[in-house]
């Protein structure tokens, strides 16, 4: 089966989304920062005052002095070329300043949207982090984020300028040299940015599909990078390779189009700047011809044009740059418009918990509609009572822990703790006082301080030292060169899986909950550390109510009550004794245990 394909990028409307961007650049609650803006705009203004109005006719005079003969008023012409000068320094020192000025407004910006949707990303169900790529997730915020600066950058300081530069100039064309020179620069303009436009979008198709397959091909790296063990173990290192060399093939592919367009843009948009400059110098120099110009007037609309058409030169990136910003932008905000599928209720208040007693109700759930897992489930968990769970795989066992913490809503019943309904209390709370040692425990690449740390934080060196012998694993750490700074590996890989469950245990031993779930808590440990952790984990379910979900029988013959699933449903239950005597399904399953440890010991 071929593996799941990119969606493509969808186009998106240019007003709205720069309107819903316009927030992070002029926000309520940072005045300073509008300040900034204002200032950089006046900069932006001088500057263009400058380059027209200092620059094109100090050049202009000093020309007309040289071309009038009168040498002996040197000093001025002189003193217009250093004017002239001058103009174009100032020119560049405004540009920087307008650029030291707003630095920070960008930045500004990118931060605050960044942070916004890494918190709602954070905030999404798990049902939305199980169906996307993480890969394909983290280009797209990286893209939506790192358009923001660039976008500010051309809109402020390319397209605003521009457009006030246009207008200073066809107005001294306007009372220089008459409306010819106006309309033609107007309609050379006019086809210049229709040009442009209709190349750039033709462009921007052909970087629209070399930006999805780019997007599709880290995806693909980072999934398959994460999952290298899984390479490994069926030899298919090679075959990841040309699914990669696939990807990157079709991309470079897609690059060379798009790279190869820009040869055509260049080239009609060189041609359009320099019939104007050709025409507009050919006009002057036939007014000087009848006396009408003189010899400076053309190296004044030579200028002019030369500094009009150098923003528009840009007017093709410029544009599809903005056009791509919009497209990332959109793409990033529609992981912002993603709605949660689990939500706190209006008016949701904090779970107060005293007692720590337990119940499902009646709990039906599935994960598909039409495929139901759990089918009318009943549990009553005592404070400081442990409860098992056990059964076949695919009976539900693992799925009454994630309900717990309420990463999926129930499609029927209720659970309650200290008889309030977890689904009207505020979900940071809820899991505040749940602790769960996972059966498949992911680590942060980070130290194994750290990594125990997490479980509560501002958590003591101390205290971490307790958790980790707590746990069993403090010995291990001490033997390690770094110690507590020993770093674990992109998902704690660099240690084995008893050693990661471990850190679990002591992560969750640090949080220090009334409520304990232990799913499958053993279930990567050898025989010899089971039994040193079980007497650990048995030791911290006292007082607490604690739900355990195991496989292996003989984890859990200590419960105060074993429920057997099967099917989604309740087949047994009662205490390790009561179930055997019952001769039932788990009696059963401790008979066939109990063969597979003989057998196993017979082999040693």
């Amino acid at each position: 089966m071929p593996p799941v394909a990119t969606p493509p990028t969808k186009d998106r409307p240019l007003i709205p989304t720069l309107r819903r961007f316009l927030p992070y650049l002029w926000p309520a609650d940072a005045p300073m920062l509008k300040v900034r803006i204002v200032g950089a705009m006046g900069f932006v203004l001088l500057s263009k005052l400058v380059q027209v109005f200092g620059a094109a006719y100090t050049l202009k005079y000093a020309v007309d002095r040289m071309a009038g003969g009168d040498r002996g008023a040197v000093w001025i012409v002189v003193a217009l070329v250093l004017g002239y000068a001058a103009s174009r320094l100032s020119t560049t020192l405004f540009d920087n300043l307008r650029n030291v000025v707003f630095e920070q407004v960008g930045q500004e910006a990118t931060r605050r949207l960044a942070a916004t949707v890494f918190r709602h990303l954070h905030r999404l169900s798990l049902r939305f982090h199980l169906e996307r790529r993480t890969g394909a997730v983290t280009k797209v915020v990286e893209r939506g984020t790192k358009s923001i600066d660039t976008m500010l950058y051309f809109m402020l300081f390319n397209i605003a300028p521009t457009v006030l530069e246009l207008g200073l100039v066809l107005g001294i064309f306007w009372v220089n040299f008459g409306a010819w020179l106006v309309a033609a620069t107007v309609a050379m303009v006019a086809l210049y940015i229709w040009f442009t436009r209709m190349v750039t979008d033709w462009r921007n198709a052909l970087r629209t599909r070399m930006n999805d397959l780019d997007t599709g091909a880290v995806a693909h790296a980072v999934d398959s990078l994460l999952n290298f063990e899984t390479v490994k173990y069926f030899g298919a290192e090679e075959r990841e390779a040309r699914r990669y060399d696939s990807a990157i093939h079709a991309y470079a592919n897609a690059a060379v189009k798009s790279e190869n367009s820009l040869a055509l843009l260049n080239i009609g948009q060189a041609a359009i700047t320099n019939v104007m400059l050709g025409g507009g110098m050919a006009f002057v120099v036939w007014g000087w011809s009848q006396g009408r110009f003189s010899a400076g007037d053309a190296v004044f609309v030579s200028t002019l044009l030369s500094q009009l058409f150098r923003p528009l030169d840009l007017l093709g990136m410029v544009y599809r740059t903005i056009r791509q910003g919009v497209i990332d932008m959109g793409a990033m905000f529609d992981l912002l418009d993603t709605g949660a599928e689990v939500v706190d209720a209006p008016n949701a208040q904090p779970l107060q918990v005293g007692k720590g007693h337990v119940r499902f109700e009646n709990v039906q759930f599935g994960y598909d509609p039409g495929m139901p897992i759990l089918k009318g489930i009943d549990l009553d968990i005592a404070p400081g009572t442990t409860l098992a769970v056990v059964g076949p795989s695919g009976a539900g066992k693992s799925t009454l822990a994630r309900l717990m913490y309420r990463f999926y809503d129930l499609t029927g019943g209720r659970i309650t703790i200290d008889d309030q309904d977890i689904a009207e209390v505020t979900q940071a709370s809820l899991r505040a006082a749940i602790g769960i040692v996972p059966q498949d425990t992911v680590l942060f690449n980070d130290t194994i301080g750290y990594n125990i740390a997490y479980g509560r934080e501002g958590a003591g060196e101390e205290e971490i030292v307790r958790a980790a012998q707590g746990a069993a694993i403090a010995g291990f750490i001490e033997r390690q060169p770094d110690q507590y700074d020993t770093r674990v590996g992109e998902r704690g890989l660099k240690l084995s899986g008893g050693e990661k469950q471990r850190v679990a245990i002591a992560r969750t031993l640090l949080k220090d909950p009334p409520i304990l779930i232990l799913d499958e808590a053993t279930s990567a440990l050898d025989s010899r550390t089971e039994g040193e952790i079980l007497d650990t984990l048995q030791a911290i379910e006292r007082g607490r109510t604690t739900i355990v979900i195991a496989h292996r029988l003989s984890t859990v013959v200590h419960a105060d009550q074993i429920v057997v699933l099967e099917a989604g449903q309740v087949a047994e239950r009662g205490t390790h004794a009561e179930l055997l005597r019952k001769r039932g399904l788990y009696a059963e399953m401790w008979a066939r245990q109990a063969r597979e440890r003989e057998e196993a010991l017979a082999a040693e």
